[in-house]
């Protein structure tokens, strides 16, 4: 009986492609099973178009591809900080290509945001002088990410170009940080301020201006994270702990 299954002509049981093995290993000989041949092992299908008979011929050559296990298992060949970069977006990966000064410099720079609390909760205290010395800490900061900003959009060839865009949002934080130092008779709503501009700086930097590399912006996003918890740490003592005055 003759029947087709999947691209094999079967004969009394006996598929092609084992007979075309068979022939092919022949010692010494190196033949290739031809149009005549299929014609002669399946008699039914002298009714097959050419066509047909060449697909038939294709399927039975098909060889395996050959897939490199490194892309199997370790995915794309782009890094982690190039398919970040593309996107638009960063990796923590990346705080290994910061220069070595940024690093220290930026991580430095949040001991005077982590020092205030810290001492209030050692002495389970709360002192408004150090927790307004704190917000003019931050203060000066949020100012100063502004700036960087402003600087960033006016050099020639900058990715950010020098329109009502950048340099407007580049002075939102200086007049953030400005309403924050008047608020010296209210300590919680200064620390609020604050907050905000920390916030709306990360927000400009992360989404509004193109260019930053990918460990700027994952620095940044750290530092402005421990500097929203330290002022909200700073809140918590002053709701929770006794007031103290330190030059009484």
């Amino acid at each position: 009986m003759i029947r087709f299954a999947f691209g094999r002509c079967i004969n009394s049981g006996v598929p092609v492609w084992r007979r075309l093995q068979q022939t092919t290993r022949a010692p010494n000989t190196m033949t290739y099973t031809t149009k005549a041949q299929l014609l002669f092992h399946c008699p039914a299908s002298s009714g097959l178009m050419p066509s047909r008979l060449t697909s038939t011929s294709r399927l039975l050559s098909i060889r395996p591809l050959s897939w490199p296990g490194s892309r199997l298992c370790h995915g794309d060949s782009q890094s982690t900080s190039e398919r970040a970069h593309k996107k638009g977006g960063f990796s923590l990966r990346t705080l290994a290509q910061a220069p070595k000064p940024a690093l220290y410099l930026g991580f430095s720079g949040l001991i005077p945001f982590l020092s205030a609390p810290l001492l209030m909760a050692a002495t389970q205290s709360f002192y408004p002088e150090l927790a307004y010395a704190q917000v003019v800490y931050g203060a000066s900061i949020v100012s100063f990410l502004g700036g960087s900003r402003w600087g960033f959009a006016i050099p020639a060839g900058s990715p950010a170009q020098p329109d009502w865009m950048n340099l407007g949002n580049s002075v939102v934080p200086s007049l953030l940080a400005w309403l924050a130092l008047l608020c010296r008779d209210n300590i919680a709503e200064g620390a609020l301020v604050v907050i905000m501009g920390l916030g709306l700086s990360l927000h400009y930097d992360l989404t509004l201006l193109p260019g930053y590399p990918s460990w700027f912006k994952a620095m940044r996003t750290i530092l402005t994270l421990v500097a929203t918890f330290s002022l909200v740490a700073t809140l918590t003592m002053k709701k929770f702990c006794t007031e103290k005055k330190i030059r009484d």
